[in-house]
């Protein structure tokens, strides 16, 4: 009995990994939404986030996690734009350490903001858990839509993952989380 119980859990685990594997999203063509949301960490975030800036895809963005020594200027020079895309339209985030203080500190820039819509870009293995994240962190006050950055990750860390967004999963659905 016990034997077929784990069987058919890890059945199901192998079935989830599966459409996990099978549903990691890629950049998102699409609708327009007041704000962008950067997430650190990972190649290419920053760059899809300037270049959705630069297309008008949002008003302005937010980098969260950004270390604290690090300036607005730096990042214009690292980046090859103009430091008056950074003045206007870019905020930086020195708060966030993971992907859950990411969702507080962008949860309070939205509702500073007041904006109803965000695109959330980070590393498309990453988007699933930071996604649920953000719209737990913005309780109903906003819409969010993710915007995968493609990458190429080795399985180990695409079974961590799984097993993080599984977790928190859990977490948020028995109440054991904020």
């Amino acid at each position: 009995m016990i034997l077929r119980f784990l069987a058919v859990l890890a059945l199901l685990y192998a079935i989830g990994f599966a459409i996990f594997l099978k549903t990691i999203p890629a950049p998102l063509d699409g609708p327009k939404t007041d704000a962008i949301v950067v997430l650190t960490g990972g190649a290419g975030r920053i760059d899809r986030g300037l270049a959705l800036l630069k297309a008008h895809a949002g008003q302005r963005m937010l980098i969260s996690g950004v270390a604290p020594e690090v300036k607005p200027g730096e990042l214009a020079h690292e980046y090859r734009v103009s430091p008056a895309l950074f003045r206007c339209c870019i905020d930086l985030g020195h708060e966030a350490v993971d992907t859950r203080s990411n969702a507080e500190e962008t949860a309070d820039w939205v509702r500073d903001h007041k904006y109803t819509s965000v695109r959330l870009v980070t590393s498309d293995w990453h988007l699933a858990r930071a996604r649920l994240e953000l719209v737990n962190a913005l309780d109903g006050d906003a819409s969010v839509i993710g915007d995968g950055v493609p990458s190429s990750p080795r399985y180990r860390l695409l079974i961590g993952e799984y097993n993080k967004l599984l977790v928190r999963r859990v977490a948020l659905l028995i109440g054991a989380a904020t």
